[in-house]
């Protein structure tokens, strides 16, 4: 018996009806609200946001409230670090956490089981209850306010191990991992030629996710960094300073900083989603 599924083209592709492009729409609207009404409220003064009836549309006051916050943090200064701290922990974290998750996955050797256990359960502690021993051993290196005491400790998390671990398992099937060992290929050769092309839609998902977390970490750098080498969540505390904060100049301070993220997702948005849909087709 032939035909189409009812609500499908001819050629099998769902046709999206009114509804889900209403669901869609707003969606889209309330997600993009939030970042609308920031810039909103960087564009005016507190005392016009505190009105009966608080404006709805920017003005031209955006330029000058962020040029204030430049003059009162080093926001320029943050951006530059924190570009340094999310890069370096997005590149350390997909590489070594691909190392383990192949190893993990793939690889035959005593006590995998256990080692994979004891790394699953470091995620249920929570980062506060080793925050001093932490801090204490980055003071006796001597790393205590530079930005290699951000980095090192988050170079390969427990999360991006399992994710990784997980990914292989699923697209990577063994007849393909014995058909290079026979053709006489070792782990690194497998590695690099057959399961970096099969997990690079994983790759680029979970350095996207600790770019953004490593980009939105407040905690660990404000413990570990000094005022003078700060990141750029760690500057925004300079906006802060006052008997009665500017909220307009706050909010400036924060767009600025959110900026680059949004330009780095602006350019690189489509090729992640499209790796993710293509590991998923191949899947």
């Amino acid at each position: 018996m032939s035909g189409t599924v009812p609500g499908t083209a001819s050629g099998g592709v769902l046709k999206a009806g009114w509804m889900t492009y209403t669901l869609v729409g707003l969606v889209t609207v309330l997600s993009v609200f939030p970042l609308y009404y920031t810039i909103v409220m960087a564009s005016h003064t507190n005392a016009e946001m505190a009105a009966s009836t608080p404006p709805l549309l920017p003005n031209s006051s955006l330029f000058g409230n962020v040029k204030k916050a430049l003059d009162l943090a080093p926001l320029n200064h943050g951006l530059i670090n924190s570009v340094i701290v999310a890069g370096s922990l997005a590149l350390g974290t997909v590489s070594l956490s691909t190392l383990a998750g192949f190893a993990f996955a793939k690889l035959r050797f005593r006590g995998s089981n256990i080692l994979l256990a004891i790394c699953i359960a470091t995620m249920m502690v929570p980062l506060q209850m080793g925050v001093i021993p932490l801090y204490m051993l980055m003071a006796k290196l001597g790393l205590a306010g530079h930005l290699s005491a951000v980095i090192l400790p988050g170079l390969c998390t427990a999360f991006g191990v399992f994710f990784m671990r997980q990914y292989v398992v699923s697209a990577v099937p063994d007849e393909l991992i014995e058909a290079a060992y026979m053709d006489g290929a070792g782990p690194f050769r497998v590695l690099w030629s057959v399961v970096v092309p099969a997990v690079r839609p994983a790759m680029a998902v979970l350095g996207m996710l600790t770019f953004l977390m490593a980009w939105n970490d407040f905690f660990w750098p404000i413990i570990v960094l000094s005022s003078q080498n700060p990141t750029v969540q760690v500057s925004f505390q300079s906006l802060a300073t006052g008997y009665a904060p500017q909220q307009s100049i706050i909010m400036a301070g924060t767009l600025y900083g959110t900026v680059p993220v949004l330009v780095v997702f602006a350019l690189l948005g489509r090729q992640i989603v499209g790796g993710i849909m293509q590991g998923a087709v191949k899947g």
